[in-house]
C-alpha cells in the first residue's frame, strides 16, 4: 500500500490525484461533486511535459437530441430536397447561400458573417460506419470516440489526463451551465470542474451550510476524515477564486437568455457561454470547456422550433465570439459543435424529422481556414436504411482539434491516425 502522509495521513496532491470531481454552484454541490482543487497558485497552466506550450482554449458545444443537418445547411438546389420535406422545405427560400448548392439557416446571421470573414468551417456529412439511432448509444460513441462502444472514457477526459496537470490545475476541463459531467471530459485520471450557476458559487443552503460542515467535520481524523477536510479546504479555495474572478470580469459581448424557445428546457446556452468567457479570459488556466444547448429532438413541429433553437444559437456563439474579440483572446480559442446524429430526410407525418445519420460539424474561432469541408450528403443516394451516408469520420475532426489546435497527440487518444481535415491555420 503506498505510503500517506501530510494532514490525517494524506497529501493534498495525493487526494487530488484520486481523479474525483470538482463541482461548483448550488445544484452541483448539492449533486454530490466533491471539491478536489489545489490551490489555484499557477498562472500559466503547466502541461505534464514540455511538448504542450501553446494558450489555446477549446469550447465543445453539444446541440442535445440530434440536430437536423438539412436544415442547418440546407441543400438549396436540391429539388429532392424539396420532394422530401414538403412542409420543412420552406427554409430553402429564406438561407443564406454559401454557393448555389447550400445555405445557412436564416437564422444563422451572425455565424454567417463570420463564415464571410473565413473564421467558420462547416464540416458535412460527419457520422460514422453502423450507426445507431439511440441517444444513449450514439452520444456514448461522440463522447468517447469509440464506434465499437467499448471505451468508457470521454476522449477529451482521455486528452486532459495524458497531457495536462489537472490534479495541479482543476480548471483545465470544466463544464458550464450543468450539474454534471459531461462523458466527453470523463476520465478517471482528469481533475474536473463542474459550474451550474455563474452568480452562486456555493454550497446549496448558503453560507450557514458551509460553516456547520466545517464546524463538525474540521480535523477528522483517518482517511476519510482527510479526504473530507481536503475536499472542504479545497471548495472554499476554489469558490473564493472564482468569486475573483467573476468580480474582475465585465461581459463585453450582448449575451441574452430571454429567450421563450418552443421547445423549453433549461437551456441558457447563453449564460454558460458568458461562463466560459469569464474563464478565459481571467486567466484561469481553463483549456477544455463544454456546455449544451438541448432541444433538438425535433419529431413534430420541427419547423418553428428548429427555427428558434438556430436564432438562440446564434445570438449565443456570436455573443461569445464578440466577448472574446474584444478581450483580444478570439484567436486562442475554438468553438466547435457536435450532435449525437441528424435526422432522417424525409420529414414524418407530424411536420418532423426522425433519428437519422450524418450532420455537419460547425468549427468557429479566428485561428480557423473557414470554408465548406467534406462533401455535402446526397438525397439521391441514401443508404439501405433512406438514410444520409458520411463521407467525414467525426474522430477526424477530433484529431484536427486535438493535433491542429491543441498541440498534443491525436493518436494517442483516437488509438488511429484519420484522413486530415485541415480547418486550422498553420501557426504564423
Amino acid at each position: 500500500m503506498k505510503q500517506l502522509g501530510g494532514t490525517n495521513g494524506l497529501s493534498r496532491r495525493d487526494f487530488l490525484r484520486s481523479g474525483l470531481v470538482f463541482g461548483v454552484g448550488a445544484q452541483a454541490l448539492a449533486s454530490g461533486y466533491a471539491a478536489v482543487p489545489d490551490v489555484f497558485a499557477r498562472a500559466v497552466l503547466s502541461a505534464k511535459n514540455a511538448a504542450i506550450q501553446n494558450d489555446k482554449v477549446l469550447v465543445m458545444i453539444q446541440l442535445g437530441g440530434g440536430n437536423d443537418g438539412l436544415q442547418t445547411v440546407i441543400p438549396i438546389s436540391s429539388s429532392q430536397y424539396r420532394d422530401f420535406r414538403p412542409q420543412l422545405s420552406a427554409a430553402a427560400a429564406k438561407a443564406q447561400p454559401i454557393n448555389k448548392d447550400v445555405g445557412l439557416h436564416e437564422n444563422l446571421k451572425g455565424i454567417k458573417a463570420l463564415y464571410d470573414s473565413g473564421k467558420v468551417a462547416i464540416v458535412q456529412g460527419v457520422g460514422y460506419t453502423n450507426p445507431s439511432f439511440s441517444h444513449f448509444d450514439s452520444i456514448r460513441v461522440w463522447e468517447t470516440a469509440d464506434p465499437a462502444r467499448r471505451q468508457q472514457d470521454g476522449w477529451l477526459g482521455s486528452a486532459i489526463a495524458k497531457n495536462y496537470d489537472s490534479a495541479g490545475h482543476p480548471l483545465v476541463g470544466c463544464a458550464c451551465g450543468t450539474t454534471n459531467v459531461p462523458g466527453m471530459l470523463r476520465d478517471l485520471q482528469a481533475t474536473l470542474t463542474v459550474i451550474d450557476d455563474v452568480k452562486t458559487f456555493g454550497f446549496q443552503g448558503g453560507q450557514n451550510v458551509e460553516n456547520v460542515m466545517g464546524t463538525l467535520y474540521k480535523g477528522t481524523p483517518g482517511m476519510y476524515g482527510a479526504l473530507f477536510d481536503s475536499a472542504m479546504s479545497t471548495v472554499r479555495d476554489t469558490v473564493a477564486q472564482l468569486r475573483t474572478s467573476s468580480a474582475k470580469y465585465t461581459p463585453k459581448g450582448n449575451y441574452s437568455d430571454k429567450v421563450q424557445l418552443v421547445y423549453s428546457s433549461k437551456n441558457q446556452l447563453a449564460a454558460a457561454l458568458q461562463l466560459a468567457a469569464e474563464l478565459i479570459v481571467t486567466g484561469t488556466g481553463v483549456k477544455v470547456l463544454h456546455v449544451t444547448l438541448g432541444g433538438f429532438d425535433t419529431h413534430y413541429t420541427e419547423l418553428n422550433r428548429h427555427d428558434q433553437l438556430m436564432g438562440y444559437l446564434d445570438s449565443a456563439i456570436t455573443a461569445f465570439h464578440d466577448d472574446l474579440t474584444a478581450y483580444g483572446m478570439a484567436d486562442r480559442v475554438m468553438i466547435a459543435t457536435w450532435s449525437e446524429f441528424g435526422r432522417r430526410p424525409k420529414e414524418n407525418a407530424s411536420g418532423g424529422t426522425d433519428h437519422g445519420t450524418a450532420s455537419p460539424v460547425f468549427v468557429i474561432g479566428d485561428g480557423i481556414k473557414g470554408g465548406l469541408y467534406g462533401e455535402t450528403p446526397s438525397l439521391a443516394k441514401l443508404d439501405q436504411l433512406g438514410n444520409l451516408s458520411y463521407s467525414v469520420d467525426f474522430r477526424a475532426v477530433y484529431q484536427e482539434i486535438l493535433a491542429s489546435h491543441l498541440g498534443v497527440d491525436a493518436k494517442e487518444i483516437l488509438g488511429q491516425s484519420f484522413d486530415r481535415v485541415p480547418f486550422v491555420k498553420a501557426p504564423a
